[in-house]
């Protein structure tokens, strides 16, 4: 998405320039070293082939230059749009149009795949300009800039499930957003922003059950069953709270700590009646899901034979006495 830039200026009455008329100058003055040394800069900044030197007042150059950039960026030519954005706010680092141009260069760097680029010039134009009508969207760029870090081409090829992997981008990304929406609930970003807070917590949900799983096949399982707790309390709207309290009934149950892995049960059975680890009678039955999770290396070497791990039988709550009353 490309912000609307600063209303256009009227362009005042041409004027003559010193790299205009630089014939006539270089023959009046051929022999003068100073005023070729003065001709050859204009050469280097401008010159036949440089679209970008104008002939005009400065808020002229400005506007011919900005206009320039944002052809190359309706035309995808993000990185020759890079370029000229940044001309023009080194030329006029002051001027009309040098706030936008840098607005701007974040989105043209997060298209180019330059998100490192991206997230450094929306952290610069926050810093610099923090009260400005759009910062918003500086807010906004610099978590999808982050979030796009996760989103390589062999993920996308490939299908790589992103929760396998490093996420600390997706939780920076997460930090991002949440700053947005805070700040500025009210910005036309807001929405999205929130909706892919909603997209990381699952992420990041999953990543920490996939490690309390693991923690289960080393037969970690105080590891895992804080992991799994850890989900459970922290990730409570996410999809990943079922699979986390079944991973807590089998560590408990693991452990001997057989009331716990009850009450873990009935939570379960409370919240998750369509689990699809409860057979037709409302046992939990982990099975299957234990003999699908990762193999150890003795059970690789083994081919099964050994290592094979353990999984707790049909569960099915039990119920409890209830406590006889209290003599009056």
């Amino acid at each position: 998405m490309i912000l609307p830039g600063p209303r256009s200026q009227p362009v005042p009455r041409r004027l003559t320039g010193l790299c205009a008329d630089r014939p006539a100058r270089l023959r009046r003055s051929a022999g003068t070293v100073a005023l070729v040394a003065t001709m050859s800069g204009c050469a280097l900044f401008g010159g036949k082939d440089d679209e970008d030197d104008f002939d005009g007042s400065a808020e002229a150059n400005q506007q011919a230059l900005y206009t320039s950039a944002q052809q190359s960026l309706r035309s995808g030519n993000y990185s020759e749009s890079i370029t000229r954005l940044q001309r023009l706010e080194a030329r006029f680092p002051v001027g009309s149009y040098a706030e936008q141009a840098q607005l701007e260069l974040v989105f043209a760097n997060h298209m180019m795949g330059d998100h490192d680029a991206a997230q450094a010039a929306a952290d610069r134009f926050i810093r610099l300009h923090p009260q400005h009508p759009n910062v918003d969207y500086a807010y906004y760029m610099r978590g999808l800039s982050s979030l796009a870090r996760d989103s390589g081409i062999f993920r996308r090829f490939l299908g790589t499930d992103i929760s396998r992997r490093d996420i600390t981008n997706m939780k920076q990304a997460f930090v991002f957003f949440n700053d947005l929406v805070t700040q500025f609930p009210s910005s036309m970003y807001a929405k999205d922003s929130r909706q892919r807070m909603i997209y990381i917590r699952d992420v990041l949900a999953t990543n920490e059950l996939n490690i309390a799983t693991y923690y289960l096949g080393r037969d970690a399982f105080v590891a895992a069953a804080n992991r799994a707790r850890y989900v459970i309390e922290n990730f409570s709207q996410t999809t990943a709270v079922a699979d986390a309290l079944a991973v807590l009934i089998e560590a408990n149950w693991q452990l001997g700590l057989n009331d716990a892995a009850n009450d873990a049960l009935e939570v379960l059975a409370l919240n998750f009646p369509n689990y699809h680890a409860f057979d037709e009678e409302g046992q939990l039955i982990l099975q299957k899901i234990v003999d699908n999770r990762e193999r150890t290396w003795l059970n690789l070497v083994s081919f099964g034979l050994l290592g094979r791990p353990e999984a707790p039988p049909p569960l099915t709550i039990q119920r409890r006495a209830e406590d006889p009353p209290n003599p009056s």
